[in-house]
């Protein structure tokens, strides 16, 4: 009895064994950061592609990508340790022993398990191939085929209960060519042997190849996520302190809108006047002469920019007069090293983590073409994305802008008729101007803007308002009677009027003031400690 007990405790912890170790995934190391690489030979592309993950090869050049959310590595250290890496993951794959020996032709709705699978000779995939873990979060897939290796036209590769393309390997001994339009999942290795993939394809995985060629032709590739690949987050978001309920600001120079702009945050600048927002259509505080806030702003404004300008860069985007373009980009920290021009569509894509941060730092201006979009996918929020321009920036009609723009040394040109921004347009110095925009701040600053009318109780009273000869100031508490300096501006910001206030009522000859709309603040030590409009009857 006990010899029977034994023998099927055996049985069943060997079952159980076989089941959970018939496929190992090799260890790629750095290969794993490539989603495409050659050993020995050239990497090129055609047409516009979309490639998440490094690019290179270690004995060629590689050619005619724009913008890749990756690095390029062409014959240094890194593409050095990719080879020997690649080497190593080959030879794992290649000694793995196979436990399935299908069909050279794959596909045409089949559904495999994980497993090792050999194929002697050459093999195709056609229509459907669904890899099914069966809720396995560790189902690894190895396809060892011993030739060349082609997909038809749309052919597609599923994954189903659990299965990951980071699990999924393909070693193959010969060229592999994908047709138009497949949708490929995992890894491929082509040894001693050239890839090519065709225009409209997907690879979610990697192209590698021991020794070979690669040619895509407008496609979308990308590496995997999970099976221990690094979770992005992107840097440490700066702290906005006072910036956060500004929707419009610059620190100096005049804010002007034309249009009907509907605004939700605050409205300001620092040295200049702020005209042309309807404070019906401004969910926040408009600030139309510099007072304590706008000084606050400013200063907060130069510390974000600070820290901004100095976050150590992640990847370098090596065309900027071809940004946009349906790139994607992840997590990261970026820099495009000149002037920009963006055209078309921007996907920020959080991989899930709705607090990944996103900053891109431009060294020029940015321009974009109508109808330009900043599209946020897979968790990506606007309130963690940043812009930092050394230029001026023009965002052209019709456009969806998403993210805090800070632009230094430049004007915020124009944000034009029609464009949306769901973020912030901030800059240390020059102009910036709307037209017929909606601008709204990404943190909710409404409920801060009710609970300070403590704070914003008003020092003095100017009554009467409108005035037409004479107008009265009076300091509303007889306790707080300082030397205070009224300055009065006119419309183009040029001071018409100054006095020194030594008493709680002082009465002002504004004969002089003709009819129009007019500004003040009131000075104490130095800080505007008050603000306000003023109309001219006369």
């Amino acid at each position: 009895m006990k010899a029977k007990l034994l023998k099927t405790v055996a049985t069943v912890i060997l079952l159980t064994v076989a089941t959970m170790t018939f496929a190992q995934a090799p260890n790629l190391g750095t290969a794993a950061d490539f989603v495409l690489f050659s050993t020995n030979g050239a990497v090129s592309n055609t047409g516009i592609s979309q490639l998440t993950g490094n690019v290179g090869t270690n004995n060629g050049s590689s050619t005619a990508f724009g913008n890749v959310n990756g690095v390029m590595h062409d014959g240094d250290a890194a593409s050095a340790k990719c080879a020997a890496d690649l080497l190593t993951a080959y030879d794992e794959l290649n000694s793995t022993i196979p436990k399935f020996f299908p069909a050279s032709l794959l596909g045409n709705g089949q559904i495999l398990e994980a497993g090792v699978y050999s194929i002697s000779g050459e093999a195709s995939l056609n229509l459907d191939l669904t890899l099914d873990a069966k809720d396995n979060p560790n189902a690894v897939f190895i396809f060892q085929i011993d030739g060349a290796f082609s997909t038809n036209a749309a052919s597609e590769v599923h994954l189903i209960n659990g299965a990951m393309a980071c699990n999924v390997f393909w070693k193959i001994e010969g060229l592999v060519s994908m047709a138009s339009g497949t949708k490929m999942k995992g890894t491929v290795i082509a040894n001693n042997a050239a890839i090519l993939i065709n225009t409209g394809s997907t690879l979610e995985g990697r192209a590698l190849s021991t020794a070979g060629a690669i040619s895509i032709d407008g496609v979308l590739a990308y590496t995997p996520i999970g099976c221990g690949s690094p979770v992005l987050t992107g840097p440490v978001a700066p702290n906005l302190g006072s910036t956060e309920c500004y929707a419009i600001f610059s620190a100096d120079g005049a804010v002007s809108n034309a249009g009907i702009s509907n605004v939700k945050g605050d409205v300001g600048t620092n040295v200049g006047l702020t005209t042309g927002f309807d404070s019906l259509l401004v969910t926040g505080s408009i600030h139309p002469i510099p007072d304590i806030s706008t000084a606050q702003c400013a200063a907060d404004l130069l510390t974000v920019y600070h820290y901004l300008n100095v976050l150590p860069v992640d990847i370098n985007l090596l065309y900027p007069a071809q940004f946009g373009n349906n790139l994607v980009l992840t997590p990261h920290t970026y820099l495009l090293d000149a002037a920009t021009v963006f055209t078309d569509s921007l996907y920020l894509n959080a991989l899930g983590n709705e607090d990944a941060i996103f900053v891109i730092k431009i060294n020029g201006a940015l321009s974009t073409s109508t109808y330009s979009k900043v599209l946020l996918i897979n968790g990506a929020q606007a309130k963690n994305v940043y812009w930092k321009i050394e230029g001026a920036v023009s965002i052209n009609n019709y456009s969806i802008f998403r993210g805090t723009i800070i632009c230094n040394n430049g004007a915020l040109g124009a944000l034009n008729t029609g464009v949306t921004l769901e973020g912030r347009a901030l800059t240390t110095t020059g102009a910036l101007t709307t037209a017929a925009v909606n601008i709204t701040t990404p943190t909710d600053c409404t409920l801060t803007n009710i609970q300070t009318p403590e704070t914003g109780k008003d020092i003095v009273t100017i009554s009467p308002n409108p005035f037409s000869s004479f107008t009265t100031l009076f300091i509303n508490d007889e306790s707080k009677i300082d030397n205070y300096e009224l300055i009065i501006y006119n419309e183009l910001g040029e001071k018409v009027l100054r006095n020194l206030v030594t008493k709680q009522s002082t009465t002002l000859n504004t004969s002089n003031l003709s009819h129009g709309i007019y500004f003040y603040k009131i000075v104490a030590n130095n800080q505007t400690v008050q603000s306000g409009k003023l109309i001219s009857n006369q």
